[in-house]
């Protein structure tokens, strides 16, 4: 059992909740293939969106590119959603920035240095290189 199942095996189980309000089970569909795939995530939500932070190195989020339908485990509940990309540099810099204020403790792993609480623009620009952000709205 590696890390992902370890977490989808926590996140689905009655111990979820020392995960679950920041770490969700994402499904999506191949483009090609039609097959399914299941990750666990980080996420945050701001207003009526959720957001997931990614590496440009992961192949997963490449399905939802232009958008595609999402099928989510949230607080161990099934919740469908429809997803899309934000690849673009300077909108992940302004991002992650608000990332960092939902989630503080991800700074230092990402070796982003926080002055005066405030993250550093340079490290933030260089992040921002290897990440990108999942937008998902959630299903009325």
């Amino acid at each position: 059992m590696n890390g992902n199942d370890f977490m989808a095996w926590v996140l689905r189980s009655p111990l979820h909740g020392m995960l679950s309000n920041g770490m969700m089970l994402i499904t999506i569909t191949g483009r090609k293939t039609g097959k399914k795939y299941t990750t666990p995530v980080g996420y945050y939500v701001e207003g009526d969106s959720m957001w997931v932070i990614t590496s440009r190195e992961r192949t997963w989020w490449k399905n939802l590119q232009g958008g595609a339908k999402v099928d989510l485990l949230l607080k161990r509940k099934p919740v469908q959603g429809f997803a899309d990309t934000d690849l673009d540099e300077k909108s992940v810099e302004a991002r992650m920035v608000e990332y960092l204020r939902h989630v503080p403790q991800a700074a230092k792993p990402m070796k982003i240095r926080v002055e005066d609480g405030k993250p550093n623009p340079l490290d933030i620009a260089n992040t921002a290189k290897e990440r990108l952000f999942v937008k998902i709205k959630l299903n009325a």
